[in-house]
């Protein structure tokens, strides 16, 4: 990773303080169990940082957020906000997935990678600007709950609460380089059916036999419109389940249908052409609110971004972003690949830049 080194200035001290509580706050992250819909804990950590550097903030169920001291409701505002949610450790791991071990320039533990070290830095970023007076944008931090489970009292339910937000930037770990659009999701519940028999007699009509050609369907499928950033749209059978009996031919099969959508379709879009073309007697989409999201290039913060040197491509994975409807930038330290991995790590040297070149893009689009 390209390290960038800040300007000398008044805040130069106080953000390499601000760096080393920033890792101090993920270790004891890592070290509190905060799956989906229990980050209670993890909250009061959250707290705990705005309180010991004074910042006035507001708790929404597990939801901590704030805004800078001297917000200006002519302006327009930034949100910040990553999620302090985890998903449950896999059987893979080999280390204690509750302790923060450092080995290597490596912090191993849940939730270092996605999302801790994007959510800490952007604490870090906005306790930096906090006090800072003649803002351009105002600025909104939002440590979220439930992403890792897109559930309902996640910054989903902050939206009509905090601010009304002009544009953000969405942590999730992207090497720091500008993700600047993401694939939505849209999850199909389908059915196949057929004449329910007993395996021993004749059946032509075997519903487990007419999803043979209902999935050689789905494998040949493809949506016309392609996307520059994001590419074709991906869809992909997932589960399939149909059967209690050996001896009992049954009346139907169930299929899920995991499909990713590019920015050149709506959600609403994609569940119609499937309603109307695919071969399943039912498919029903389960929401249609998690859409694809992505910011113009010639934005102020992605022009930022490039001037800084980081690069900019399309991401096939969901976040927050989804339930956003302004422009959004997903940036952070960490790497993608290694999101809900067994042993997931980040390197420090990432939360360490990823704090300088969050402060840096700021500086050039905020100050």
């Amino acid at each position: 990773m390209k390290t960038i080194i800040l300007q000398e200035s008044p805040y130069k001290m106080a953000l390499k303080e601000l760096t080393n509580d920033a890792i101090a706050l993920l270790k004891k992250l890592i070290e509190t169990q905060s799956f989906s819909s229990e980050e209670d804990n993890t909250a009061l950590l959250i707290e705990d940082w705005f309180k010991h550097h004074k910042i006035d903030y507001q708790r929404t169920k597990n939801n901590v957020w704030a805004i800078n001291k001297y917000f200006d409701e002519s302006k327009p505002t930034l949100l910040l906000n990553s999620h302090h949610d985890t998903v449950k450790p896999n059987s893979a791991y080999t280390k204690n997935p509750f302790e923060p071990i450092v080995e290597d320039g490596k912090l191993y533990g849940l939730g270092s990678n996605d999302a801790g070290g994007c959510l800490v830095s952007l604490i870090a970023t906005f306790t930096y600007f906090y006090n800072q007076e003649d803002l351009k944008y105002n600025l909104v931090l939002v440590a979220s709950a439930e992403e890792e489970s897109s559930g309902p009292n996640g910054l989903n339910s902050m939206l009509s609460i905090i601010p009304k937000v002009d544009v953000a930037i969405v942590g999730e770990p992207t090497l720091m380089n500008l993700a600047v659009a993401e694939k939505g999701l849209v999850v199909f519940d389908a059915k196949v059916m057929g004449t329910p028999s007993h395996a021993a007699h004749p059946n032509d009509n075997n519903s487990i036999y007419n999803t043979i050609k209902v999935l050689q369907w789905f494998k040949d499928f493809k949506f016309e419109k392609g996307s520059e950033v994001l590419g074709d749209v991906k869809l992909t059978v997932t589960q399939i389940n149909g059967g209690k009996q050996h001896n009992v031919v049954p009346a139907d099969v169930d299929l899920v249908i995991d499909v990713r959508v590019n920015d050149a379709y709506t959600n609403a879009e994609i569940a119609q052409i499937l309603q109307e073309k695919s071969p399943c007697d039912s498919i029903t989409p389960r929401s249609l609110r998690l859409n694809s999201s992505s910011i113009p290039v010639n934005h102020p913060l992605v022009q930022a971004g490039i001037e800084i040197g980081r690069t900019t491509y399309g991401s096939p994975t969901l976040s927050d972003q989804a339930v956003l409807t302004c422009p959004s930038l997903k940036l952070g330290p960490g790497d993608s690949t290694r999101s809900h991995s067994a042993d997931e790590f980040i390197f420090i040297n990432e939360i360490e830049d990823g704090i300088k070149i969050y402060v840096e893009l700021l500086n050039r689009v905020i100050v």
